[in-house]
């Protein structure tokens, strides 16, 4: 039902009724996610870890391991580290886990925080250096 309102000079206003909200759409539930571990403010370049990162995505963790074993990298230590921490979550929760089934699914690299320190230049002046960090996320799965 509509309402009506005068306005100061006496013309009427007419004012429209509110609709119903609309219920939320169905969604599916997300997946609940398999064996998977972090590492936060990782003292690498984001850009730096990323590079190892493409390079074992969607392998096998026993070739994953393997490759990043004779990386030079700095970043790939850390990586392997983090994926023998994955395969240990997955041992710990599901029991006896097969390496050689499980596959890195998912090895995401967010960009942390960045230090920031001064270097002293000439005539009175300063340069800012960043020292940058990185998030790595890494996921496993079974392969298909």
């Amino acid at each position: 039902m509509a309402e009506t309102q005068t306005t100061k000079k006496g013309a009427k206003r007419v004012r429209q009724p509110v609709p119903a909200r609309r219920s939320k759409p169905n969604r599916p539930a997300k997946a609940a996610p398999g064996p998977h571990a972090s590492l936060s403010f990782l003292r690498v370049a984001p850009r730096k870890v990323r590079l190892v990162a493409d390079e074992v995505r969607g392998m096998p963790v026993g070739d994953a391991l393997a490759v990043l074993k004779y990386t030079p990298q700095a970043a790939a230590k850390h990586l392997s580290k983090l994926i023998r921490s994955a395969v240990a979550n997955a041992e710990q929760k599901g029991g006896r886990v097969d390496v050689d089934v499980l596959v890195v699914k998912t090895l995401t690299v967010d960009q942390g925080p960045k230090m920031r320190r001064f270097m002293p230049r000439a005539m009175g002046r300063a340069f800012r250096i960043e020292k940058k960090t990185s998030h790595v996320y890494v996921e496993l799965g079974t392969a298909q």
